[in-house]
């Protein structure tokens, strides 16, 4: 690992330094990205390879992947402070209150022990009547540790799941050494915008970051805002992403899409996990259906936008489709679990490593009752904690399909 003098770095509030070593950000600092990209700035972390990229054209999915859930940067040292540059890029939603910057998650030996955002970056404004996005351009920012225990640790920084993060500069005041890899098993798990994080406080508060930390597992997390779609790129990203436990959540993106009918689904369905199988044939294999989400029960997509309470600053959504077209074929989340619990339990009469987990199961009525969806589609940080909650004790307890040996479980989950 390569390093030198660093410039006296960009944050107004860092104090001049003489002994700055800087690291190159290189893959084996990096966990949860599938792909790094050397950009004009530094390198940019995507969660899809380039041949998925270049099979897509569609902008939210190049905004989803290239926000960096549950990716993290891990290295052992003895630095008492650590800073990184970083370009963000930040969502806007035209029309709406600004969103909370995005958070960088520190620990130390496991343990959470600092958090921080970087000011100034891009502003990417999404037109929710068109889908349509703008960028405007803005400096980089520095995100910046102090008082680290000076002796050899293990740091993780957890980058802001919910913003493009190209990372330019790490800097500590002593050096740094890739982490070697753990025995902790490897969980691959994709799934909609609530399995990204919307709505999460933090990067290692999402419900499969809460889960894979309860579980002792490593996390990658292929969670797409808006873009869990039944994608064949999506699909070989999955088949060839070394994994020793697998779960797929689906269908509340294609509700809120209205991407397709019943025809098309169970096909669609079955493509997806054959892909996958044929990368993965024996790996624990989990399809999880929608978690409740009472405005899509049991009327169609689209969601669209419900600008009732907009002068509260409150956006929330609606379903916009017909309870009727159920009868031609459209897709609600009801219709969508009963045919995955039907798909898996055909398909498990020979795959007997595939299994099937109802999404109610995670947050359900009883729930919604006690923790309502804010918008009517995302759950809130305590929702994200009790769904990873839930998903460590059915997935990885002692009889989940995922089982992993020492998993905290709750006996009533």
């Amino acid at each position: 690992m390569s390093s030198q003098p660093a410039p006296v770095p960009r944050s107004a509030t860092t104090p001049r330094a003489t002994d700055w070593t800087t690291t190159p950000v290189t893959a084996d600092l990096l966990r949860g990205a599938l792909d790094l990209e050397h950009t004009e700035h530094g390198v940019l972390p995507h969660r899809l390879p380039a041949r998925a990229r270049a099979q897509c054209a569609d902008e939210l999915l190049a905004m989803a992947e290239a926000q960096p859930s549950g990716v993290r940067l891990v290295f052992r040292t003895r630095a008492t402070t650590v800073e990184l540059d970083a370009l963000r890029t930040k969502n806007a939603y035209q029309g709406t209150p600004p969103r909370p910057d995005g958070v960088y998650d520190l620990f130390v030996d496991g343990q959470l022990s600092g958090q921080a955002s970087v000011t100034g970056g891009n502003v990417q404004m999404v037109d929710m009547a068109t889908w349509t996005t703008e960028t405007r351009p803005g400096p980089p920012g520095t995100a910046r540790f102090t008082g680290l225990p000076d002796r050899v640790k293990d740091v993780e920084i957890w980058l802001p799941h919910n913003e493009i993060t190209e990372l330019i500069a790490l800097r500590t005041d002593a050096p740094v050494e890739p982490l070697p890899a753990g025995g902790r098993k490897k969980w691959l798990h994709h799934g909609s915008s609530i399995s990204h994080g919307s709505d999460a406080a933090s990067p290692s508060t999402t419900w499969p970051a809460l889960a894979a930390s309860l579980g002792g597992v490593e996390l990658t997390n292929l969670g797409l805002s808006g873009s869990a779609l039944l994608d064949p790129f999506t699909a070989r990203a999955l088949r060839d992403t070394p994994a020793d436990l697998i779960s797929v959540k689906i269908g509340i993106n294609l509700v809120n899409a209205d991407l397709m009918r019943l025809r098309a689904f169970a096909p669609a369905v079955h493509g997806f996990l054959d892909t996958i199988r044929e990368g993965h044939p024996t790996t624990p294999l989990l399809v999880v259906s929608p978690i409740l989400c009472p405005i899509h029960e049991d009327t169609p997509g689209p969601s669209a936008p419900d600008f009732s309470n907009f002068s509260e600053g409150k956006l929330q959504f609606k379903a916009a489709g017909d309870p009727a077209e159920r009868a031609a074929g459209k897709l609600t989340l009801n219709v969508i679990r009963d045919e995955l619990a039907r798909l898996v339990k055909q398909r498990a009469t020979e795959d007997p490593n595939l299994h099937h987990l109802d999404g109610r199961d995670l947050y359900g009525e009883a729930d919604f009752a006690e923790l309502p969806l804010p918008d009517q589609l995302h759950p809130d940080a305590a929702t994200h904690r009790r769904i990873g909650e839930r998903f460590a004790a059915l997935a990885f307890g002692s009889d989940g399909p995922l089982a992993v040996e020492g998993v905290w479980c709750d006996d009533t989950p």
